[in-house]
C-alpha cells in the first residue's frame, strides 16, 4: 500500500522523505492556507521534495469552466500532479474530461460507494474515501471504504482506492485489511506509527544489557 502525507508544511514533507517511505503528497485548500506560503510555490516544491511522487493539488472553482481552466493551469505546473476536484456534478464533469485529456484526478470528498462508483466511471486516478468525518458521526467510515474496494475489484475500474481523513494508526491498519491502494494522513499519524510500547521496552532492555555488558561495535 502507498503512504501520502496530507500537508501543505514543506518540513513535514522534508522529514517524511528523509525515513524513504514516502510515496506522495496530498494537499487541499484548508492545508495549503495554513502553510502561510503561495499556493504554486509550495506545491513545486514538494514535488521537488519527493520525485516521482503523486502530488495532489485541488482546484477552488465550483462551476465547470472556471475548474476546468484551473485544473489546466495546475496540470501544467509539473507533470507530478494530480488534480484534486470535488465530488460534485460540474466535478465529475471535470474528471471525465481531464481523464480523455490524459491528466490525473483525485476525487476528494466521497463518503459513500455510490459516489464513488460515479468517481470510477469517470475516470478518477484517486478515490479518496474520507472514513474520520464519518467516524465523528457515529457511523463506521471504513464501510464505504470496503465497499468501494470490492466495487473497484469487481468490475476492473482502473482508479485506486485512497483511504483519506485518517485519524490514527489504527485507520491505517484498517485501510490495510481492506486491501486499499492508498493512505494517506496526518504527519503526526505517520510518527505515530512508528510508536509502540513494546518497541521502547525492547529497545531500552537490549541497551542497558549491552551497557552492562562492555561491549562495542567499533
Amino acid at each position: 500500500m502507498k503512504l501520502f502525507v496530507d500537508t501543505g508544511d514543506i518540513n513535514e514533507v522534508a522529514q517524511a522523505v528523509d525515513w524513504g517511505i514516502l510515496d506522495g503528497v496530498t494537499t487541499n485548500p484548508t492545508l495549503i492556507a495554513k502553510s502561510g506560503k503561495g499556493f504554486k510555490e509550495t506545491v513545486l516544491k514538494i514535488c521537488e521534495l519527493v520525485p516521482g511522487g503523486e502530488i495532489s493539488a485541488e482546484v477552488v472553482a465550483t462551476d465547470y469552466p472556471t475548474m476546468l481552466k484551473e485544473a489546466l493551469e495546475i496540470a501544467s505546473w509539473h507533470e507530478q500532479i494530480v488534480v484534486k476536484v470535488p465530488l460534485i456534478e460540474p466535478g465529475i464533469k471535470l474528471v471525465s474530461e481531464l481523464t480523455e485529456r490524459g491528466i490525473k484526478t483525485n476525487v476528494t470528498l466521497v463518503f459513500s460507494v455510490t459516489q464513488a462508483l460515479m468517481a470510477a466511471k469517470a475516470g478518477a486516478t484517486f478515490i479518496s474515501n474520507f472514513v474520520g468525518r464519518v467516524d465523528d458521526l457515529a457511523a463506521d467510515g471504513m464501510d464505504a471504504v470496503r465497499a468501494t474496494v470490492d466495487m473497484v475489484n469487481t468490475y476492473g475500474y482502473d482508479s485506486q482506492v485512497l483511504v483519506a481523513s485518517t485519524r490514527g494508526p489504527l485507520h491505517v491498519t484498517q485501510a490495510v485489511e481492506a486491501g486499499a491502494h492508498i493512505c494517506t494522513m496526518p504527519f503526526k499519524v505517520m510518527q505515530a506509527m512508528f510508536k509502540h510500547p513494546l518497541t521502547d521496552a525492547g529497545l531500552e532492555r537490549f541497551l542497558d544489557d549491552w551497557k552492562k555488558a562492555g561491549l562495542s561495535i567499533f
